[in-house]
């Protein structure tokens, strides 16, 4: 079939069984995705079981709740934000941190702490890291009262609440910063994690041939009244899968280095009988932006919330 006949085909759908004016906008995006549907089954020779087989799956990934890792996994998370800095760096905006992916494991509601906070429980093993930093905005003046949303896995790779093993918002918490826009917490350092082995992410991995593993990394949102809202991560260097994450999430100016702290003192004061790791890290927030062409950071979409 040619184009030409789908385009046809397409137009009759539009115009067939209509009692209503409709959304134009849903009516353009649709329109527009299942003409290059039917473009890529006809050049590609998609046959009828391949594309009863991917429908499956995607209703499969859906019953499983892998939607948003698929998304991520197959790059369309890290397209959306590549669309995203461009729209800004043609409205003029530059500098400022980078963004990167959200994924699909943040919970709202998390405890609220200002200035400083503990994200695990205590109860949880790992390696005890100090995290702290200022929120400035692009003219380098500090941000008092910014939120600082933080959330990352524990030592198994594991985020509570989908987790159930773990404490309610364990490794989970909004920081408020102080007068002078410094935030602070205390953590274990997360671990990289795999998509879930036999699932619908890892079995389509498996077909493009690529692996599901993520470096290990620490979530963030940034927001501040008058600001453009941030969200992105840290990587931990030295991860073997830094700069091969399965979800594109690694970024230039996203892996802080990490230091080993041996003061005796210091220990002391965090109750821990070895060294700990600290790391420095400044979140950069543009201004809000009134001019067309500038998309909104702060969207709609699903998030869990406790």
């Amino acid at each position: 079939m040619d184009k030409k006949t789908i385009d046809e085909l397409v137009t009759r759908f539009e115009n067939t069984g209509v009692v209503s004016e409709g959304n134009p906008r849903v009516k353009a995006i649709v329109g527009r995705l299942l003409r290059d549907l039917m473009l890529a089954i006809e050049e590609l020779d998609v046959t009828p079981e391949e594309f009863w087989a991917g429908l499956n799956y995607l209703s499969d990934a859906g019953r499983s709740g892998e939607l948003g890792l698929v998304v991520p996994g197959t790059g369309l998370e890290h397209f959306l934000d590549l669309r995203m800095d461009e729209a800004e760096a043609r409205a003029g905006l530059k500098g400022g941190t980078p963004r990167t992916i959200e994924g699909p494991l943040y919970v709202a509601g998390a405890p609220v702490a200002q200035g400083e906070a503990r994200l695990d429980d205590g109860q949880t093993p790992g390696e005890v890291v100090v995290m702290q930093g200022v929120v400035r905005g692009t003219d380098g003046q500090p941000i008092a009262g910014a939120k600082v949303e933080v959330w990352h896995a524990n030592h198994l790779g594991n985020y509570s609440y989908f987790d159930k093993s773990q404490s309610d918002f364990n490794l989970r918490r909004t920081i408020v910063t102080d007068a002078q826009g410094r935030y602070k917490f205390r953590s274990i350092l997360p671990v990289g994690y795999s998509v879930p082995p036999g699932g619908a992410t890892d079995r389509l991995l498996q077909q493009l041939g690529r692996h599901g593993h993520r470096p290990a990394h620490i979530h963030f949102f940034v927001t501040a009244p008058g600001h453009r809202k941030l969200t992105t991560q840290i990587n931990l260097e030295n991860d073997p899968h830094l700069w091969d994450d399965f979800a594109f999430g690694t970024r230039q100016g996203l892996v802080p280095p990490i230091y080993s702290n041996d003061d005796a003192a210091a220990m002391q004061a965090l109750g821990v009988d070895k060294p700990f790791h600290e790391i420095k890290f400044d979140f950069t927030l543009h201004a809000e932006q009134a001019q067309a062409g500038v998309p909104a950071t702060d969207f709609a979409r699903p998030r869990a919330a406790a």
